[in-house]
């Protein structure tokens, strides 16, 4: 119940992306400086908090040993994460993107044969190659039919290279994220807090962020004042509060495909904290009865999911978190 709850509220956390993103494209920010701002802001946050709590020398250790596998999945799980993100946003609502979003679901279960899970038998802990929940994966294909119905009405009034470039680099994102979490849990094999692990992702993901910041300099010029406010506020919240809830729920669920699969559909109710800012704080018109259709359908593929996964919990063996 409570990693379900911590997603909950890391999914609360991650509306503010969505929502700011599109308030800083409406305003004529560039989607580099929304992206590199964020992980140039989060870092003295995180360095504070890693460093009150006495455990930033342990981090940097854990960091040289293996610098190689830091840098690459942290590239994936926050540069092939954010940056597309940041982009889709020039086209797309932020509701649309926060939906669309929700197709990590199914990104997540197809990474399950790349992990090894641990299941417990009458001879002790095993671990043994993740399997794809179909029943799951089933479920899933109403949230795909949700993301459809709302792109289907986008492109009546989008051409279609615009309805991609919404689309395709949150497909990207959706399989980035998972992944690059996934695998930094094996790499820290549980000798790092959630606290420690984040800050050293976002400090191993500095270079994407600074070659992303030379190449936006040259091209767009700074960032205006309010372009840095509002990424301020999205490091705040959706870098360091969100991702910090999201971790600390998947670390408790770590070794356990079908409950780390629970965890990461939390997220689709980003999609309702959404569309309820943008109606709020943009003044955005409300989606039509075809979208609000989609988007009951992502709920309710979530719920689903989550139930059908949660009664095939142990089909051979009962699975425990390492």
């Amino acid at each position: 119940m409570r990693p379900m709850i911590l997603g909950t509220m890391a999914a609360f956390f991650f509306a503010f992306t969505f929502i700011i993103n599109r308030s800083m494209e409406l305003e004529g920010g560039s989607w580099i400086w929304s992206a590199s701002l964020r992980y140039f802001f989060m870092v003295p946050f995180l360095l504070l908090l890693v460093y009150c709590r006495k455990n930033l020398k342990p981090l940097l250790v854990e960091m040289r040993k293996n610098p190689r596998a830091w840098l690459l999945w942290s590239f994936v799980g926050f540069g092939l994460f954010y940056g597309p993100i940041c982009f889709s946003a020039a086209y797309a609502p932020g509701w649309l993107i926060a939906s669309t979003w929700q197709i990590t679901i199914i990104s997540g279960s197809l990474l399950a044969p790349f992990f090894l899970e641990t299941v417990m038998t009458q001879e002790g802990p095993v671990k043994i190659k993740g399997r794809i929940p179909m029943k799951g994966m089933a479920m899933s294909s109403i949230i795909l039919l949700g993301i459809i119905l709302m792109q289907v009405e986008q492109a009546d009034t989008l051409s279609l290279m615009e309805v991609f470039s919404g689309v395709i680099p949150v497909v990207v994102a959706s399989f980035a994220y998972p992944l690059g979490n996934r695998k930094m849990m094996d790499v820290c094999g549980g000798r790092l807090d959630v606290f420690q692990r984040v800050l050293g992702m976002t400090i191993a993901s500095m270079p994407v962020w600074i070659v992303l910041a030379i190449f936006g300099m040259f091209t767009v010029g700074p960032p205006s004042i309010s372009q840095s406010v509002q990424s301020g506020i999205i490091a705040i919240t959706s870098g360091v509060i969100a991702t910090i809830l999201f971790f600390q729920a998947t670390d408790l669920v770590r070794g356990n495909m079908q409950k780390l699969g629970n965890v990461e559909a939390t997220q689709s109710i980003s999609v309702l904290f959404a569309v309820i800012g943008e109606l709020i704080l943009l003044e955005s018109p409300l989606p039509s009865i075809l979208s609000w259709t989609g988007m009951t359908l992502v709920m309710a593929g979530m719920v689903l999911h989550s139930y059908v996964s949660h009664k095939g919990d142990i089909p051979n063996g009962k699975k425990v978190s390492v």
